[in-house]
């Protein structure tokens, strides 16, 4: 084994040689001795490996990078014997720490350690973690709402902020065109509905329909067409990935990435956590997409499921009100229907009923009914027969619910309004008269959807000029609070709400009840609650019906 003395070009033995001993040509770890003035004393074999050429009596800075030289020259700087503390820089292609030990005679003695392997690892580490929290954020963004263009937006606004310079979302083809949503990073994002050839950018018209995407180094950004770019972008484009967004069962778009040749081209890790990206986008867009049409279909058989607005029909006011039994529902198992008469007697045919149970399920039962009703009002003329046809389409469908019904035929003569008055089940109708007075009307009978047969009977009254009759479900009688928050309404309440009603409007009516009802519950829970009154209008001419429930008002 060669001595200390020879790696020294024959420079006299100092005292570190014998600290060292005869163990230090090998040490593991590239090391160098400098003296106080920056020159190179000791040189062990693998310092010349990392640094060849470097040998004793060279400068230091002369063979090793300045960080390492300033190092050494701060050492100088300070008192003697101050601690040195390690410093980090890069030799060559690898990242180094370099430890100083005092050595006898100033000298110091540089210890170099490879750092690069735990810098890779602590950078990959880091990369994860940004990615992972990146992916996180995304989900959360992107799912937090269901508004399909906020959706697109955030999508390709994190993108270009996350993935690459640029983004571009290419939705589904609505028709010939294709909504397109372009961000820059640190830039606005714009949003389009363009005719755009797909095929013009490779790979995107695979992407649209779900195929796996091409690898960033087969596409050319020169043939990537300028409806792709983002406005204001730093051209020329040097790389791009194109990848699909996966949906439930059918593609959610596409998603373009974009980096000007002033950056890195997309490396193969960039790509999969573009995938990655890709596949959170296309899950929040296909879950906004499927809302949205769920929304649409709901709002379409609401408006079918809720009550009509009522306004004067051939002379007669009415009014309706209605409250599910929770206050976030709009539809339940109470509803009320008028269809006003084209025949020479003008009877208009006002509904009014309740279906066990509440919410949707109940909602959808009243549909059938209000639907089965309209199909039989060319028979409206006899209530019995209405109520025995209605009994038999609800035995014959697969609800077993039932429901009360009471059915109002009403006609305007002269100034006087003549009622046909029928309750299948049902509370029987109120009719308040001029004086104060409060009637109930006698009639009765069987409700529906439950027995193989309904009987009713049918009473028949008039309406005199600013006299009212009241139909109503037992959600308003049977509602529940007072002081102690457990006493009923009841209909001697009712009763006496209603006597002060006397020649008030049909509407105002209707309000009055409600409002008393409300005010009865607190914050309590009730029962679905619905209500219909008509009036006898005092004076001026009938009214001309305009559709289904619905009128011009007569001018006073």
């Amino acid at each position: 084994m060669p001595s200390l003395v020879s790696l020294s070009r024959g420079s006299p033995a100092r005292p570190f040689d014998d600290q060292a001993g005869t163990a230090w040509p090998e040490a593991p770890y590239p090391v160098l001795v400098v003296d106080r003035h920056g020159g190179l004393v000791r040189v062990n074999e693998a310092a010349r490996l990392l640094l060849p050429g470097a040998a004793a009596g060279d400068q230091l800075h002369e063979r090793v990078p300045s960080w390492l030289a300033q190092a050494h020259r701060r050492i100088g700087d300070e008192a003697p014997g101050a601690p040195a503390g390690t410093t980090t820089g890069r030799i060559n292609d690898r990242f180094f720490e370099a430890h100083p030990t005092p050595a006898g005679a100033g000298d110091i003695v540089w210890w170099l350690v490879d750092d690069t392997d735990r810098r890779l690892a602590e950078m990959a580490l880091s990369d994860a973690r940004t990615r992972s929290e990146v992916l996180s954020e995304a989900s959360s963004a992107l799912l937090s709402t269901l508004n399909v263009p906020r959706c697109m937006e955030l999508a390709a606004a994190m993108a270009a902020e996350h993935l690459a310079e640029a983004a571009v979302l290419v939705a589904p083809a609505q028709g010939k065109r294709y909504p397109v949503t372009s961000a820059r990073k640190g830039g606005p994002v714009t949003q389009t509905t363009q005719k755009v050839n797909v095929a013009e950018v490779p790979g995107l018209g695979e992407a649209l329909q779900g195929f796996p995407p091409v690898p960033a180094r087969w596409i050319n950004p020169a043939d990537i067409p300028g409806w792709v770019v983002p406005e204001n972008f730093a051209e020329p484009v040097g790389s791009v990935i194109v990848t699909p967004l996966p949906g439930h069962g059918v593609p959610a778009g596409a998603l373009i990435l974009l980096r000007s040749s002033t950056e890195q081209a997309f490396t193969e890790g960039e790509e999969v956590f573009a995938r990655l990206f890709a596949a959170r986008a296309g899950a929040a867009l296909s879950a906004a997409r499927l809302y949205t049409e769920q929304a649409a279909i709901t709002a379409t058989l609401m408006h079918e499921l809720l009550p009509p607005t009522l306004r004067s029909v051939h002379g007669v006011e009415y009014a309706g009100g209605y409250r599910a039994s929770r206050d976030h529902e709009r539809v339940g198992g109470d509803f009320y229907d008028v269809h006003p008469g084209t025949g020479p007697a003008e009877e208009t045919l006002v509904v009014l009923g309740d279906v066990a149970g509440k919410g949707l399920d109940a909602a959808v039962l009243t549909g059938k009914i209000r639907n089965t009703l309209h199909a039989l009002l060319p028979l409206a003329e006899d209530h019995e027969r209405v109520l025995e046809l209605l009994n038999g389409a609800l035995l014959s469908s697969h609800h077993t619910r039932f429901a009360t019904l009471v059915l109002a035929s009403v006609c305007r003569r002269d100034d006087r309004v003549r009622l046909r008055l029928t309750s299948a089940g049902h509370l029987p109708p109120l009719i308040v008269r001029a004086d104060g007075t409060v009637e109930e009307a006698a009639t009765q009978g069987t409700l529906v959807g439950a027995l193989p047969e309904v009987t009713a009977r049918t009473v028949c009254t008039e309406l005199a000029p600013g006299e009212t009759c009241l139909l109503y479900t037992d959600g308003i009688t049977e509602a529940r609070g007072g002081p102690l928050g457990d006493e009923l309404y009841g209909e001697r309440r009712l009763r006496r709400a209603l006597a002060e009603c006397v020649g008030m409007p049909a509407e105002a009516v209707v309000e009055r009840v409600q409002m008393l009802a409300a005010q009865w519950i607190g914050a309590g829970r009730h029962d679905d609650m619905a209500l219909v009154a008509f009036s006898a209008r005092r004076g001026g001419p009938p009214a001309v019906a305009t559709g289904h429930g619905d009128s011009e008002r007569d001018e006073q």
